[in-house]
């Protein structure tokens, strides 16, 4: 049958926009479902702060009555105007092993984002390094982690086959939790502790709600000097929208900070990995699924690392080392055994040398891959 795009207009075509990866990955043991009232914050432009200052396009697929696919085309002008770029994005994809509904949706997105000016498009990467991006390319045999695609094997090259080359790879490593604490780690927390700096600890969310912002603003500043990949500044709006979208989900215990003069100066949030109690809880946080989850990340032995950052004047102080250490104790005392890193980027050879000197292996790897524009089609 003829594949027919159809932009989403309606509550009835966003709900099948949001819904349609449960019907693709149904039955997938490592495919791990998102929170959906999060999807639904997503994707409506009245909730989610970033379609203020992007261009959107949401697509369905449709081959006679049956949604078959889907995908989203972005240019986030600020990203543009910050970066002196003319970058699209696509994200979002979801289909069935079908090369020409796969080649027809990034198609029209392709030629969307042309009409729109643009020289290049890079994917999947989302409104920010907030949301999901890149697509597994290594270690399938892995459940997903949050916030995480988690596709099918078949897809990378089909990607390739569209004419897409690799922008960026990620790394995401594993390694155990040192208990006890290496000696070496409490000389330099001690040395650094002398120098006057102690970590801010938390046990309750009221207790870390009011450092929110300040420790996301410090992200901002950190992210945007040191030129990561993809990062656009988060708006009030939108640290609020993120904040709402985690701290819920948040065990304070593993929330780090470092404050100079009443200020964060370092931080890194870290979480028990959820992903099994979202399985359990079908992605649904009512009526009973938050419990689920809550459960689950009482019984995990892994922690997933989310964010981290330290400020440009107080980097090689040993800033690092210090919260390191608080994370590995209050994890020992949580019952975890493992780390999750978390995305880190191919050229950051710094961290990546220190997660294998700690004895951290490969054992994920995300890409994001990129194509040059050509002219705009007749």
């Amino acid at each position: 049958m003829e594949i027919v795009l159809k932009e989403v207009q309606t509550r009835k075509d966003l709900r099948e926009f949001i819904f349609l990866p449960a019907k693709i990955h149904r039955g997938r043991e490592n495919w791990v479902p998102p929170i959906w009232t999060d999807e639904w914050n997503l994707f409506d432009p009245g909730k989610n702060e970033s379609f203020s200052h992007c261009d959107t396009i949401r697509l369905l697929a449709r081959r006679g009555d049956e949604v078959v696919g889907r995908i989203m085309g972005i240019v986030n002008r600020r990203f543009n105007e910050h970066r002196g770029e003319k970058t699209a994005r696509w994200a979002w994809l979801e289909a069935r092993e079908d090369r020409e509904l796969i080649h027809t949706m990034l198609d029209r997105v392709e030629d969307w984002s042309r009409q729109l000016g643009m020289e290049r498009i890079i994917g999947p990467y989302g409104f920010s390094d907030q949301d999901p991006e890149g697509y597994l390319i290594k270690g399938f045999e892995n459940r997903a982690t949050i916030a995480t695609y988690y596709n099918f094997e078949w897809l990378p090259g089909i990607i390739e086959e569209e004419g897409y080359v690799k922008d960026i790879d990620y790394f995401v490593y594993t390694y155990p939790i040192p208990d006890p604490i290496p000696e070496q780690y409490q000389r330099i927390c001690d040395r650094v502790r002398e120098r006057g700096f102690e970590v801010t600890e938390f046990t309750k969310r009221r207790e870390l709600k009011p450092w929110v912002k300040p420790i996301l603003s410090l992200m901002n500043e950190t992210y945007t000097e040191t030129n990561i990949y993809g990062y656009v500044p988060l708006t009030e709006k939108e640290m609020e929208d993120l904040a709402r979208r985690y701290l819920p989900l948040l065990d304070p215990r593993l929330v780090k900070a470092v404050m100079v003069d009443g200020e964060p100066v370092a931080f890194v949030i870290s979480m028990p990995d959820l992903t099994l109690g979202i399985q359990q809880a079908k992605g649904r946080l009512l009526p009973f699924g938050l419990l689920k989850i809550l459960r689950a990340a009482k019984k995990t032995t892994q922690l997933d690392l989310l964010l981290g950052a330290v400020k440009k004047d107080y980097r090689g102080r040993g800033l690092d080392i210090l919260m390191g250490a608080a994370i590995f104790r209050s994890g020992i005392e949580a019952g975890m055994k493992v780390i999750d890193t978390h995305h880190e980027m191919e050229t950051n050879e710094t961290v990546r040398s220190g997660m294998e000197r700690m004895g951290g292996e490969i054992y994920k790897i995300f890409r994001v891959w990129q194509k040059d524009l050509g002219p705009v089609a007749d």
